[in-house]
């Protein structure tokens, strides 16, 4: 496999995965209008749980359960769930920048805790050698990888169907009409609480797969993969590729990071090493630029809710 093949592999991974982690915040913000800034929190919480599940066993360290990794993803799936269930319960009263406050402190805390809870997390220097799924069946990273990123398009074009299939019910109806007047929904005999905690668990059990996903394919996790940057860009995904749409949510994260990638390759050939220190805020200057520039000519987005409900009823 050619040098570009090769990256554009592991671009589509990661594309992919951050994919499913978009469309887990199209579930809450696009259909229900949740406000969670919190996103990274239960990516970690996904790529903590497989990585612990499905470790080695190591002397100073708790967990190294060495479990097969599909039951490893979904015991992190599991323990996004129940974080997110607890979390939900505690603030999902709360509304607007009061919710956004309240998960992005909550984000910030579970990298606290990634970085200085060293007997589960090791610490600052991270869980490494974890095992890659099925790696031994094959004769190089190159075929591995081709072989994972059939794992990830696999999965993210299932809950790619799977909320399209839900958010097309009546239950999907009803987080629309939440959305829109929650006073409204609760006249017609709906329980708006129980609706927003249900996606909201729904969404962040997403982001435990991605969480999962990820570990899976780097092999390796820090508390350095989870900096509250990751959830602006995942905003920016959403943002860019149109919230209310889950063809959006995929158009979005793969341009966002085509932009991110591409944008820290030229930074590292043009810009003089001095200067290299800087890149990182360019990359996120560029980001905010492209952000504004959806707003201002394309409000709802590359895919939007409203061209793609036009689109279904044609």
């Amino acid at each position: 496999m050619s040098g570009f093949a090769a990256y554009l592999v592991f671009f589509l991974i990661v594309a992919l995965t951050y994919s499913i982690v978009t469309m887990g915040l199209n579930l809450q913000w696009g259909y229900t209008g949740l406000f969670n800034a919190g996103v990274v929190g239960f990516f970690a919480i996904g790529a903590y749980g497989t990585a612990v599940l499905v470790g080695p066993d190591r002397a100073h360290l708790i967990g190294g359960f060495g479990l097969p990794f599909p039951l490893g993803v979904a015991g992190g799936m599991a323990l996004s769930a129940l974080a997110a269930f607890i979390v939900g319960l505690a603030t999902l009263r709360l509304r607007e920048e009061y919710l956004a406050i309240a998960t992005f402190g909550i984000a910030i805390s579970i990298q606290l805790v990634a970085l200085n809870f060293e007997a589960l997390t090791g610490g600052a220097q991270g869980l490494a050698g974890l095992p890659r799924p099925l790696f031994s069946f094959f004769g190089s990273p190159g075929a591995y990888n081709l072989f994972y990123l059939l794992v990830v398009v696999a999965m993210a074009a299932i809950v790619y169907v799977a909320l399209e299939v839900a958010v097309r019910s009546p239950w999907g109806r009803v987080l629309k009409a939440v959305r829109e007047d929650e006073t409204a929904a609760r006249s017609l005999g709906k329980n708006p609480a129980a609706i927003r905690l249900q996606v909201f668990v729904l969404g962040c059990t997403l982001m435990g797969l991605a969480g999962g996903l990820y570990v899976g394919f780097i092999g390796y996790v820090s508390p350095l993969d989870f900096l509250p940057i990751l959830t602006f860009q995942i905003w920016a995904m959403l943002i860019v590729g149109g919230s209310g749409n889950n063809r959006g949510a995929i158009v979005g994260a793969v341009g966002v990071w085509a932009l991110w990638a591409m944008s820290g390759l030229a930074i590292s050939r043009l810009l003089p090493v001095t200067y290299q220190s800087q890149g990182g805020a360019i990359q996120v200057i560029l980001i905010g630029l492209l952000i504004v520039l959806t707003l201002l000519f394309r409000p709802r987005g590359l895919i939007g809710e409203t061209e793609a409900v036009s689109r279904h009823t044609r």
